[in-house]
């Protein structure tokens, strides 16, 4: 996150700009909209790491998913003041980096340094909270490396920028 020279906190011109960005990542007919199923994934771009029940409560004024009519999508016009909101109050903090590598070691039985990605698809689709199997292949298609069928997470965890005070 862009941060004033001066200050420690987040500029706001910055933070829509970081918004509007990762929006248009997902912004597939440049219309200012994308579809809510998107929404998760366009949230953990920014850093911020919410609840499966988080991303599905529509009901909270202050939600970054506020759904248009009965279209499934989500227009920036909306999304952005409440995700702006978001950040700027650290409402979904990032996991420590340590942590995430805690994890994925646990999941590594054979500390190969990998995961193969059924073995990780598996894991995230069958324990804990469950990513949907679209969410699945959007993930892997991210981060495997398809050429030797394995998701390096220790390479993974040095490309993430995680910014604790976001």
């Amino acid at each position: 996150m862009m941060k004033n020279k001066q200050r420690s906190e987040p500029v706001v011109p910055d933070v829509h700009k970081t918004i509007k960005a990762a929006f248009e990542a997902f912004d597939y007919e440049s219309n200012n909209r994308v579809d809510v199923r998107e929404i998760g994934t366009i949230i953990y771009s920014l850093g911020c790491f919410p609840t499966q029940a988080d991303l599905h409560d529509k009901n909270s004024r202050d939600s970054p998913v506020q759904v248009e009519d009965q279209t499934g999508c989500i227009n920036l016009e909306k999304f952005l003041p409440a995700m702006t909101k978001v950040l700027m109050e650290h409402k979904f903090p990032s996991v420590p980096e340590d942590l995430l590598l805690q994890a994925f070691e646990v999941l590594d039985k054979e500390n190969k340094g990998y995961l193969e990605p059924e073995q990780l698809a598996k894991y995230m689709t069958q324990e804990g909270e469950l990513f949907t199997q679209e969410e699945m292949d959007e993930m892997l298609t991210a981060l495997a490396d398809h050429e030797n069928n394995r998701v390096y997470y220790k390479d993974l965890l040095n490309q993430w920028t995680i910014d604790p005070d976001m």
